[in-house]
């Protein structure tokens, strides 16, 4: 985006709607031409990791195809934003693992700017929304306080949940 609204509320709404970058004027001619390299530095390797991952990937309940571009849980599809797609499409590639804030926008979103991590927080609400038996108290995407999230797999083989 490009736009003379500067707030912060302005700039995370912005990124929240999908903005892939936001930039306020007065600006940069250099700055932006390398906004625009580094955007596209992302989408080929964004492209490279889709082609090399075109394999459905499995963690305890949940089935993500990213060829597909669809998930299931338990068995059932579920809808997904793109956004969504990705964030459970990386927990599921990396069962177990706990990411930090961060490192979910480097490897989610694609660039890491500090004042967003927040940014995460809602899309990880969104998505347990969908995912979750109860989101007030997740077992899937779990929160490792002071850290981040992580995908709980054995919570998800567990019968009824």
């Amino acid at each position: 985006m490009l736009t003379s609204k500067s707030s912060e509320l302005d700039r995370v709404v912005g990124l929240e709607i999908g903005a892939d970058d936001y930039v306020t004027k007065p600006f940069s001619v250099l700055e932006l031409v390398a906004r625009v390299k580094a955007i596209l530095r992302r989408s080929e390797l964004s492209r490279r990791s889709t082609a090399e991952n075109k394999h459905e990937v499995r963690a305890g309940c949940v089935t993500v195809d990213p060829m597909a571009r669809s998930a299931t849980i338990r068995g059932e599809a579920i809808d997904l934003t793109a956004r969504e797609f990705d964030l459970l499409h990386h927990f599921a590639t990396n069962p177990g693992r706990v990411y930090r804030r961060l490192e979910l926008l480097d490897s989610v979103w694609g660039y890491g700017h500090d004042g967003y991590e927040h940014t995460v927080n809602s899309h990880i609400n969104r998505l347990r929304a969908k995912i979750e038996t109860d989101p007030a108290h997740p077992e899937l995407i779990v929160t490792v306080w002071g850290v981040g999230y992580k995908m709980n797999v054995a919570a998800g083989n567990r019968a009824g949940a």
